[in-house]
């Protein structure tokens, strides 16, 4: 089996690494100081000029850069490329305000789509594959990520995009795909249609590559379990290029960061303070090869480790661990920090599958937490003495790992809404 998709460089040693980040980090810095005045603003601010940039040593003295610059920015301030070089934007969705609109020259496009590339060679892929895209297209980043790496494998590509799950499943049988491409919420639900089908036996699946939302390891064991497959994850945000930032291999233990493209920090949120390696804290990305839309030190907002511990595959990237959640959309519930992938997790040891729904709301002054969750076809039962019975059951686990009270409402298999996209997993009714 193929092993890497550009050896040369996912298996390069630290000094090498070291030194094409030392060369791009340079060349970039002078590049959004010529050409983007909101940078160059930000760092005559800071009494930087990009000659006190000598190395990735000098990061930490740039200024971050956030989603409400982005936002303030809209849509062309942090342009680095006079438009008639761009060939592409892709956008987020602007569900928490303003959109965050992303640029693309060809070169950009080219350098994501290697990205991409690595992450499905990674699973296996080779030009002998069936890759089944059902990802968002359009001005979501997900689509056109996969689609272009594989190309650049050689899989033949099924374009299929997200929805329409009997399309989905009939390419998935007739044309015997086999790596899937979505969001793990939409995999899961794939997986529950395959068995529901009675199509287990027609899928010639072996991997998925799943991401754009936080999923849990037991999230990845049980859809595993149910397509008789590898699960892997990938990483990305629309702000420094789509997934493919960073992506897992066969000892899917974190991904691997392509750090000749990005390099990571991981600081303390509070603070900004710089943090050493195998510390948690807020994951920082700077884009070294990107011409139109390159970003210094974007805040992500995510919480992970960065480690360098040797990787059984040989690639000598660093390694993110998987996000455990995010400081701006971390709930503080009575005080308590809740990450919905601590609910996620403690349903699945449970026996419960992945469709529950988080409710926030302040009554009296008090913040409540109702967590609806779907029994399995398994464990559903009409019997309310039963169903009280599991409910004190999963608000027992609840408290043990959150350390707070949460109501626990037990709801008829497939009665949450299923999500062909990003799955809504917090309904947040306070008014703060």
């Amino acid at each position: 089996m193929k092993r890497y998709y550009q050896p040369e460089i996912e298996t390069a040693s630290p000094e090498q690494m070291r030194a094409w980040q030392d060369e791009r980090l340079v060349k970039q810095v002078q590049h959004v100081w010529d050409n983007v005045p909101f940078y160059r603003k930000k760092m005559e601010e800071k009494g930087l000029t990009p000659a006190d940039i000598k190395s990735v040593d000098d990061l930490k003295k740039l200024p971050f850069i956030t989603k409400d610059d982005l936002r303030e920015c809209y849509p062309y301030g942090l342009l680095a490329k006079p438009l008639n070089e761009c060939v592409r934007i892709q956008s987020t969705s602007g569900t928490t305000g303003k959109r965050v609109v992303a640029f693309y020259t060809q070169h950009d496009v080219d350098l994501w789509d290697d990205c991409c590339a690595r992450a499905i060679t990674a699973v296996g892929g080779t030009n002998e594959d069936v890759c089944q895209v059902a990802y968002g297209y359009g001005l979501f980043t997900g689509g056109p990520g996969l689609n272009g790496g594989s190309h650049k494998v050689g899989c033949l590509t099924l374009p299929m995009s997200s929805g329409n799950t009997d399309r989905q499943l009939q390419f998935m049988t007739d044309l015997e795909a086999t790596i899937l491409c979505c969001t793990p919420s939409y995999a899961a639900y794939l997986a529950e249609s395959v068995n529901e089908r009675g199509l287990r036996d027609k899928i010639k699946l072996k991997a998925g590559i799943f991401g754009a939302e936080a999923w849990s390891e037991e999230m990845r064991r049980d859809i595993e379990k149910q397509l008789g497959i590898k699960a892997y994850d990938i990483y990305g945000l629309t702000e420094i290029t789509g997934p493919g930032v960073s992506f897992e291999c066969e000892e899917q233990t974190g991904m691997h960061v392509n750090e000749d493209h990005f390099i990571p920090e991981i600081i303390d949120p509070n603070t900004g303070e710089v943090l050493p390696e195998g510390t948690k804290g807020e994951l920082v990305f700077t884009s070294i090869t990107k011409e139109a839309f390159p970003l210094l030190r974007y805040r992500t907002r995510d919480i992970c480790v960065l480690s360098r511990k040797k990787c059984s595959c040989g690639r000598t990237l660093i390694k993110m661990a998987k996000p455990m959640g995010r400081s701006d959309d971390m709930l503080i519930i009575k005080g308590v920090n809740v990450f919905p992938s601590q609910v996620e997790a403690v349903l699945l040891e449970q026996g419960y599958q992945a469709n529950y729904q988080i409710i926030v709301d302040r009554v009296n002054h008090s913040d409540t937490m109702e967590v609806q969750v779907e029994m399995t076809p398994e464990n559903f039962s009409d019997s309310l003495a039963k169903i009280t019975e599991m409910e004190k059951s999963l608000v027992a686990a609840l408290k043990t790992m959150l350390g707070i009270y949460a109501k626990v409402k037990l709801v008829a298999p497939k009665s949450i809404t299923r999500s062909e996209g990003k799955a809504v997993r917090v309904i947040d009714k306070r008014k703060i």
